[in-house]
């Protein structure tokens, strides 16, 4: 039993989880600031180097289900170290490259398939396993783990860019990757019972631990999408998702920094304007978390589409100074990763504890298929029409649409009751 002044465990392996999500974010984010670099440096079109960050999100994507399987059959722990080095290994070997397939191959394969374990998918994993009161707080923090990530890694790596060049940036990143290791190892542990708890707001004794789930990782990841592929409203949870990768990482996360250098704005600026999108983010997805957990979860996501959707019509008029550019931060911050928490419990309703990261690592791909293709079609509108103005409105249009599909969501049904115990 805890003492009345003790932390639970649970807490603990939710900062270590929310380093790690949040190097995760700040490696994902840096293409933003190499595009220019690399263009200038090898002549390299904006559609190419968004043909590797369209790979990298796809495999991102991708790889959750499979990254929620792993996890259950060797464990969280060995699982993200895992990642890690890979990460590190292809963050780094970037810096030698000299031809455009390198970058595909390492940025785009290499790094994509590392930060597909550090995704949220991982976040949801461990909010499942560790907690049953507060999980939607704990899925809002850890997500807000990403927004940090831009907030931390952004300025700094533009800076460094622009000092000693993006080969220095990219090593920089690699020894950040390696730098979270040893902390993973110290701290993280798979499950409550590993340190003798039950989740966090669950009494009793723990019981014991369970065995490492048997079977292929590839077979149970697609086992679980069979289940939930038999559930209309996981369908539509995906198709909503994949809008909101289209119009988050793949087109703003990708194209903000380069739509900002067109407009005649340095590097740093877009970064800063990402930056104090991190910070608005991390106050937006905590407070979504919070609000999961206590309102009806479609009606809050239907405000989050809506609300982005308008944001994004208004970005191509914002590009007159600082501060209109800033006030969009800011909107958009709010509303950036405020989907993850009402997705992942509107999932776990849906299809229990157990399976729940597996769906939402299925669901989590039609994100990431969404952010690729933003950011590859993002590329090609702006060496078509010589501006993004055609992408950030299609972008929003495709929000709005969202907005009206979540509110289908268990209509002719009684929605399920949340499985929340008061803590």
């Amino acid at each position: 039993m805890l003492g009345p002044n003790k932390i639970h465990y649970g807490w603990i392996v939710v900062g270590i989880t929310c380093l790690v999500v949040l190097t995760g974010a700040g490696v994902r984010s840096s293409p933003g600031i190499l595009m220019v670099p690399l263009e200038n440096e090898f002549g390299w079109s904006r559609a190419t180097i968004g043909l590797a960050v369209s790979i990298n999100l796809i495999l991102y994507g991708c790889i959750g289900p499979f990254a929620a399987a792993i996890m259950e059959r060797v464990g969280v722990r060995r699982a993200v170290v895992y990642a890690l080095v890979l990460v590190a290994a292809g963050v780094a070997a970037t810096s030698m490259m000299q031809y455009a397939w390198q970058l595909i191959l390492m940025w785009g394969f290499v790094v994509g398939a590392g930060t597909g374990f550090l995704a949220t998918v991982l976040s949801a994993t461990v909010a499942a396993r560790w907690f049953t009161a507060r999980r939607g707080l704990v899925v809002g923090i850890l997500s807000g783990g990403g927004a940090t990530g831009q907030l931390l890694f952004l300025p700094a790596m533009a800076t460094i860019a622009s000092h000693f060049g993006w080969r220095t940036t990219v090593l920089a990143i690699a020894a950040v990757a390696c730098a979270v290791i040893p902390l993973v190892l110290l701290f993280m542990r798979d499950r409550p019972s590993d340190v003798g708890l039950m989740p966090y707001g669950e009494t009793g004794t723990p019981a014991a631990e369970p065995k490492p789930a048997q079977g292929n990782p590839i077979a149970l990841a697609f086992g679980a999408l069979r289940d939930a592929s038999r559930i209309r409203d996981i369908w539509i949870l995906a198709a909503t998702y994949f809008v909101c990768g289209a119009s988050t990482n793949g087109l703003i996360g990708t194209h903000l920094i380069p739509a900002c250098i067109d407009h005649g704005f340095s590097e740093i600026t877009g970064a800063a304007l990402l930056a104090t999108m991190g910070v608005f983010n991390f106050i937006g997805t905590t407070s979504a978390g919070w609000l999961a957990d206590r309102f009806d979860n479609r009606r809050l996501l239907c405000s989050y589409y809506g609300l982005r959707g308008l944001s994004l019509f208004y970005l191509p008029f914002s590009f007159v100074d600082f501060y209109t550019m800033t006030l969009f931060a800011v909107f958009y911050g709010l509303d950036w990763f405020a989907t993850v928490s009402p997705t992942v419990r509107l999932i776990t309703e849906k299809v229990g504890r157990e399976k729940a990261g597996m769906v939402y690592g299925w669901v989590f791909t039609a994100h990431q298929l969404g952010g690729a293709s933003a950011a590859l079609f993002g590329g090609v509108l702006r060496v078509n029409f010589g501006g993004y103005m055609e992408a950030f409105m299609l972008s929003g249009l495709l929000c709005l649409i969202a907005a009206v599909a979540v509110l289908f969501i268990g209509t002719g049904r009684k929605s399920a009751t949340p499985a929340v115990a008061a803590a």
